[in-house]
């Protein structure tokens, strides 16, 4: 076990972690901008590539509790290593691959996993482990920040480089970058460090036990569910919504980075937030002003500047919804287990994302655009603000344990 950390050493430690989610989210949010010229060059149509990038959604969301799970048991260090190495090799893998199953074992499998278990549940994770209480909600805005951050680095530079040396070349690219990450890894979780041990706690299995029959967690998955199914069918479908309004790939890739630009102010603002009120309350706003955003949108001129304001206005709410999601999730279980409780949310996230992505490709072969999919993406943001209100966020003998 390391000694408390320092001011200076919260804020290194709080910053490894936003660089690690930089790389991996960066990577993965941005994924968006190779479908249509990897359906031009290999002609395997919308449908199949989505289908791929769908798998990768649920993939990432499945891996999270397990990499939680081991990072809870044996420290994040190897796990993170690992993750990162993954990513590049499924970025490095994608360029051969010239059929639906190549790509669902490259994007869908490699990537997602290696981005999954360098994401979410491990970094906050292991960040709640090393950190004071009172600098957790805080570091949780800003290792989620760092994610958004990536996205709004990432977006645009992935597309110049489509654009300059073709989406193979972009893909290798990428897979050079993941790899620039692993030093951070040494900084977050230095040599020596350990999980912290609990007494008599029953174990990982008899924390998921408990957790799956608490009402309010469950409650909490069914809001993120469609959290992930908003995020995964924008970042996989924007780019194919603004060429259907007629206007240039540069407006997505810019509307992709707004978002991530947008997200890092919603995060910070969202990470201050669960320190002074609750959050069951913040993520009810959140969800229901993307209900309101979304209707807003479908009224308004298709234009650059619409996708742009549109764009600010999702990156509020985002990914801002984690801070507040693992505040509830440590409120109700403490932090012993919260890579591999935080994670199982991520897994109702990811299949949310699994169902945005791949029925998005499914609308657009059938309709011919995605006014249905807009529908059901109301529908499920209003839904998700009403599911959120009746949870009991720091039940009495669970408090002590958040501490």
């Amino acid at each position: 076990m390391l000694r408390s950390l320092g001011s200076r050493d919260v804020m290194v430690v709080t910053l490894a972690a936003a660089g690690i989610l930089m790389v991996t989210m960066g990577a993965r949010q941005s994924l968006g901008l190779f479908v249509s010229p990897l359906n031009t060059s290999t002609g395997l149509g919308i449908a199949t590539i989505s289908f791929a990038l769908a798998v990768g959604q649920f993939m990432w969301g499945a891996i999270q509790p397990l990499a939680g799970a081991v990072a809870d048991r044996h420290g994040p260090g190897k796990v993170l290593v690992g993750g990162l190495v993954v990513l590049a090799i499924g970025s490095a893998l994608t360029p051969w691959m010239t059929s639906g199953f190549g790509l669902v074992v490259s994007l869908g499998l490699l990537s997602a996993i290696g981005s999954g278990a360098g994401s979410f549940s491990v970094l906050i994770g292991a960040a709640a482990q090393r950190l004071p209480l009172s600098a957790r909600g805080s570091a949780s805005g800003v290792i989620n920040a760092g994610g958004s951050f990536g996205q709004f680095v990432f977006a645009p530079v992935l597309q110049k480089l489509i654009q300059s040396i073709g989406w193979m070349g972009a893909m290798w690219s990428l897979a050079v970058m993941t790899l620039a990450a692993l030093p951070l890894v040494r900084v977050l979780a230095p040599k020596g460090y350990e999980a912290p041990k609990a007494h008599d706690d029953g174990g990982v299995w008899s924390a998921v036990r408990r957790a799956m029959g608490d009402r309010s967690y469950l409650l909490l998955h069914a809001g993120f569910f469609t959290c992930g199914f908003h995020i995964a069918f924008l970042v996989t479908h924007l780019p194919s919504e603004v060429d259907l309004c007629g206007l240039p790939a540069g407006v997505a890739s810019w509307s992709l980075a707004i978002i991530g630009l947008s997200n890092i102010v919603g995060s910070l603002i969202a990470g201050a937030a669960v320190s002074r009120y609750s959050s069951k309350y913040i993520l009810a706003v959140m969800y229901g002003s993307r209900a309101l955003l979304v209707a807003v949108y479908l009224l308004a001129p298709k234009t650059a500047l619409t996708f742009y304001l549109f764009a600010a206005g999702l990156g509020l709410t985002w990914l801002a919804t984690v801070p507040p999601t693992a505040a509830i999730v440590g409120k109700l279980f403490g932090i012993r287990y919260l890579g591999t409780l935080f994670g199982l949310t991520l897994l109702s996230h990811q299949i949310g994302g699994f169902l945005g992505a791949w029925l998005g490709g499914l609308a657009f072969m059938e309709f011919g655009d995605f006014s249905w999919m807009w529908y059901a993406d109301i529908a499920l943001a209003a839904l998700a603000a009403v599911v959120n209100l009746p949870i009991r966020e720091a039940p009495p003998q669970r408090v002590a344990l958040a501490t």
